[in-house]
């Protein structure tokens, strides 16, 4: 989407835009299913946020899961940007990552499931890249809320690193760290390709299957 001129790194806080004190604009309901983007959610529902590489590609895959996902949104974290825009994200100097708000049912939909669309839906050796799409906001991370998402993260992880070592990949580079902050996207941005069935999507693995699920315990 967005091409550097010299190889992209993070920025530090000093040198991170000012943003802003409100939020962007929103949609207040998902585009596809018609359930509250930004909750309250149903008791029992979890979140998680991904980053898997440009976020359009990225949300359709998840919402487009055959059960278990209550909503998806888009939105940007891991950077020191407060509310970014699109654009500031774009120029690599807020630090955020471009990245999907899973909210899923875990007793229909398990988190090492939700993981295992996440690590085999790109290529998580890349560092701040995802194919031609080449920026920090392209990185791979998983942003967990409380200890037990953060040790299945890992766990996962792990085993799909593992799985990508026997097939001559080179390290994982995805970061996981809790959630902080998640800055919703703005309107357009949600559920971009069921508005626009033919835009864009970089999104693409490696081919090589995670074995959680599979005989692997995460």
């Amino acid at each position: 989407m967005f091409l550097f001129r010299k190889r992209p790194e993070m920025p530090s806080p000093a040198e991170a835009l000012p943003g802003r004190p409100t939020p962007l604009s929103t949609a207040e309901t998902h585009f596809v299913n018609g359930n509250p983007l930004k909750g309250p959610y149903p008791p029992g529902i979890e979140t998680i946020v991904l980053g898997l590489g440009c976020f359009w590609g990225a949300e359709r895959r998840f919402w487009q899961l055959p059960e278990g996902v209550f909503a998806t949104a888009v939105g940007y974290v891991g950077g020191y940007t407060p509310n970014p825009t699109y654009e500031e994200v774009c120029t690599g100097q807020t630090g955020h990552n471009e990245v999907v708000l899973v909210a899923f049912d875990p007793a229909l939909l398990p988190l090492e499931s939700v993981l295992r669309t996440f690590f085999e839906s790109h290529d998580p050796t890349q560092g701040l890249r995802q194919g031609s799409d080449v920026g920090t906001q392209y990185r791979s991370g998983i942003y967990t809320n409380g200890p037990a998402q953060e040790a299945t993260a890992r766990a996962v992880c792990e085993a799909y690193a593992e799985a990508l070592r026997q097939r001559g990949f080179p390290n994982v580079t995805t970061e996981i760290k809790p959630l902080e902050h998640f800055y919703f996207a703005e309107g357009y941005h949600q559920q971009y390709l069921a508005k626009n069935p033919g835009g864009y999507c970089g999104l693409g693995g490696t081919g090589v299957s995670c074995p959680v699920g599979t005989g692997v315990a995460a």
